[in-house]
Parts: C-alpha cells; structure tokens; sequence
C-alpha cells in the first residue's frame, strides 16, 4: 500500500470561468469530516440542491465486506450529513442498494454505514428490498439503449423521484468502465436486480441514467472519497493506495472526468464521459473544468487500466467477446443463478481470503484504517 504525502492548496491566482466546477481538497483523518464540508461548499452545493426538498444519500456498497475504496466511507457520510444540517437541509434519507452478489443489509453494517445514520438519526431504505415500490417511468430525453433493453419499461424507485440525491461514490477503478464514480453510483439505485441486462452496453447505459436522473431529482450532487484510492481490477479486486483527498461537484460528468484524470486516464477516452459530454449532460473535457481547492495539474496516480480479474475476463468473453451469442441464455434465462455462485465463489470463498485479507490488515495501519475502526 503506498501513502500520498501532502500537497500545497492552489492560491487566490485568477482563472478563465469555466462551465463546470470541481473542488478538489487535500485531507487527513482529524479533519476529513469539516474538510468534506468545505468541499461542498467551495462547489457551491447549497445552489445545487433544492432546501425545499428531502435528499437522498446514494451511499455505495461495492462489497458487504468492508474493503479499502471499494465502498462508501463512514466519514463520507458524516461529512455530508453535518454539511446539509448546517444549511438547513434536514430531511435526509440514506439510500442503499443490494445486488445478486451484494447484500446490502450487511454491507450497511460492516461499512459501518448505520453506524453513522443511527448517530444522526438518518433513516435508511434499501431499495431492492421486497415491498420497497418501484414505478415504470418515461423518460422525457430520448435513451440511446434503455429503452431496448428494457422494451416493456424502464423501472425507477419511486422512493427517489422528487428527491435530491447526493451520491457518494469513491475514487476506484472498475474492469467494465475503467473507473467508477458518480455516474455509475446510479447504476445501482435506479435499476432494478436485472441491471446485468446492461452490462454489454455498460457506457450508454450510464448516460441513459444521469438523463433520468436530471428529471426525477430536483438536485444532484456528490463528495467522491479519495482517501484511499483503488487500483487494478475493481470495483473489488483493487490494490489500496492512501491518497488523502476528497473531491465535490455538482457536475457528475466533471467530477468522474477530475477523478479520471488523477488516476492518470484521459477522462473524453472513456466512452461515458465523451457521450455524456457530447450529449450536454455535464463537463467531460478537462479544460472546460474549473478545479478549485488543490492544483491538480501535476497530479497523476498512474493507475493501471481494464485490468482484469480471472472472473471479470469470463464475463468479457460473454458480454463482448467469442461468446457473446450465450449472453441471454447464460444471464438472461432461468439458468442465471449459476452466474451469480460463481462469482460468490471467487470473491468471497477465494479471492478475499488469500488476497484480499492482508491487504485490509495492512490499511487498517493507516489512519483511515484507525479511523473506519474509531467508529
């Protein structure tokens, strides 16, 4: 595990006005909660969410384990929280979501995600849950693949429509889209268990949704968690590296594009970012980005990328590959659960216990390992 030192914030030096803006800020364990705060309000969140209205927290769960990058962090959520208290905004709700591979009841509790919400008294709904109701919606923008993947309806929870949402996604790479964000923290609340419908058009599927997102949420926001940045084959099977900073952005295609940037990506090379900029959704082009807070230009983590685990290279083969042609038989059929043990096989029963065990024991030296655990 390597650990970024610090780095010198940017001074009041003037800059062009750019159409989106991204703070960016260098943090530590004492201070990540108010740093977070800080973030928010350098990207002007108050101007973005609607007071009015009740606000979502999208909080991520990648892995019911708690894993270092992969999920939302309990002081992520902290630090949101106390932001919109201290500015009025008091009807909060965290939204989680489980997946075929993921449950998220124990993810909220390993991640020492209700640990927080029980603290600030923030109720929680996990929108997969049997009973938790979900509604066939229009979009009123036209969909590049939803709407064919899904003939006989795009389905939303109707717990988020009219609600802000802010998402807290983190600083992670992922083997379908290169690098995860706040574009694909949607993936997982606005669709439904058959969102691996999508995954052979992973990239249009992501513009579709930040689409709908801008029609069913008043305001949209996030704080993407780079104290500990994931490298390699993720969302799960990543090499920890400290990095010690926090992003904010009411742009989800800006601050997706900065966090691509100092993975050391070209943020228009992946192809959701360039559609969704192309389609006026957001900033994807770095240079029309005003990053605020730290000088970001000589920042490159030098990530490796679409860098595969034994079980994502089976799934390419499926989704694009030789075997494409078995993509609806082998996942779109009543034959579809072997797909979901197998990958419980060799993340849970294989990969963590030989891997991914030690590399949680050497973050939990870190501070933000003495941190996670201060909780």
């Amino acid at each position: 595990m390597t650990i970024e030192t610090d780095r010198t914030e940017e001074t009041a030096s003037p800059r062009p006005p750019r159409t989106a803006k991204v703070a960016v800020l260098y943090t530590s364990a004492p201070t990540v909660v108010d740093d977070i705060g800080r973030a928010m309000r350098m990207a002007d969140f108050t101007t973005a969410l609607d007071k009015t209205a009740p606000t979502a927290l999208k909080v991520n769960i990648s892995w019911q384990h708690w894993y270092p990058a992969c999920s939302s962090t309990p002081w992520q959520i902290e630090g949101v929280v106390k932001a919109l208290r201290e500015e009025g905004f008091n009807d909060i709700t965290a939204a989680h979501n489980g997946t075929v591979v993921v449950k998220s009841h124990e993810g909220e509790i390993r991640n020492k995600h209700k640990a927080v919400q029980d603290k600030f008294n923030i109720p929680s709904i996990h929108l997969t849950d049997k009973g938790v109701p979900w509604l066939r919606y229009a979009p009123k923008a036209e969909m590049m693949v939803l709407d064919q993947i899904f003939p006989d309806g795009i389905e939303i929870p109707q717990a988020l429509v009219g609600r802000n949402v802010v998402h807290l996604p983190t600083v992670k790479t992922h083997v379908f889209t290169t690098m995860t964000g706040a574009m694909k923290n949607a993936f997982g609340g606005l669709l439904h268990y058959r969102r691996h419908w999508t995954h052979s058009q992973i990239h249009k599927t992501l513009v579709d949704l930040l689409a709908i997102q801008q029609e069913i949420h008043p305001g949209i926001f996030a704080v993407t968690d780079g104290t500990i940045a994931g490298d390699g084959p993720g969302p799960r099977a990543m090499r920890p590296h400290v990095k010690n900073l926090i992003l904010a952005s009411s742009d989800m295609v800006a601050i997706d594009a900065v966090a691509a940037k100092l993975m050391g990506f070209e943020p228009l090379e992946l192809e959701f970012i360039r559609l969704a900029h192309e389609r006026g959704l957001g900033v994807g082009d770095p240079r029309e980005i005003e990053v605020v807070g730290l000088d970001i230009s000589n920042i490159n983590f030098g990530f490796t990328k679409d860098e595969d685990t034994f079980a994502s290279r089976g799934q390419k083969l499926i989704y694009w590959g030789p075997l494409h042609f078995m993509e609806k038989p082998l996942l779109r059929s009543p034959i579809v659960p072997w797909s979901y043990a197998a990958s419980n096989i060799y993340y849970n029963l294989m990969w963590y216990p030989l891997v991914g065990r030690g590399r949680v024991k050497a973050a939990k030296n870190t501070e933000w390992g003495k941190l996670f655990d201060s909780y």
